[in-house]
């Protein structure tokens, strides 16, 4: 079966709440208690469009199903967690998280937040569907090209492989090319909505930094304007 959403939690009470609020905006949605669980869910042949992880599960960590997890699939995976330090906020997306939520949440926040999501997966389905080398799904510069099909960039002849949330990330920096963009736009644009930290920005602006940066401590490309935004140098 497919499912829209898999929620792996050992609340189970709260999973069948989030479970039922979704499917009353037609978000069709799984959820499991354990780390095995989740992962006989994929073995069976079911599949997800975006998985809502908890940190502290009874068979083990949410962190170490997410390193699991990210050995096969890019899946869009949100952290829900009691867990507030922003240590675990930091580690959870660097290890291929793509956002941290934390309890107790509002459902019509999270709803919100799933329904971004699903409509960035959507949109990029959309375009991967147009033909090769249609322009439409390319956006290019002499050394510097995204290609929306692959959610990857072309940098000087490299072509490097990107996670959803850093395509959308880059994709919005570079249509705002060689001028600042304000984190306000950048909230809006890549997550939709207000309910960020800087932290979660940081994190993904490192992430891509590290991939497409010759030294990610002194970035040619992504550029930083301290307490207001970044900008693409291309």
């Amino acid at each position: 079966m497919h499912y829209n959403c898999l929620i792996v939690d050992d609340e189970v009470d709260l999973s069948k709440m989030t479970a039922e609020y979704f499917k009353m905006f037609d978000i069709s949605t799984e959820y499991v208690d354990s780390a095995d669980a989740c992962e006989a869910f994929f073995k069976a042949g079911n599949t997800a469009d975006l998985i809502l992880l908890d940190i502290n599960l009874g068979d083990g960590s949410g962190f170490d199903l997410c390193k699991k997890l990210r050995e096969d699939t890019q899946i869009p995976i949100l952290f829900i967690s009691a867990r507030q330090s922003d240590d675990d906020v930091l580690i959870a997306l660097s290890i291929g998280g793509d956002d941290y939520v934390k309890k107790p949440y509002s459902l019509s926040v999270l709803l919100a937040k799933v329904k971004v999501t699903l409509k960035r997966l959507s949109m990029a389905s959309a375009d991967s569907a147009k033909a090769p080398g249609n322009k439409d799904t390319e956006k290019e510069t002499e050394k510097f090209s995204l290609d929306q099909s692959t959610l990857s960039v072309m940098l000087n002849g490299k072509k490097i492989p990107l996670k959803a949330k850093e395509y959308t990330l880059l994709e919005c920096l570079y249509r705002h090319k060689n001028t600042i963009v304000k984190k306000e736009v950048l909230f809006d644009e890549v997550w939709g909505d207000a309910f960020f930290s800087d932290s979660t920005l940081n994190v993904h602006i490192r992430k891509l930094r590290e991939k497409l940066e010759e030294d990610p401590n002194n970035p040619k490309l992504i550029k930083t304007v301290w307490g207001t935004g970044y900008y693409l140098e291309i």
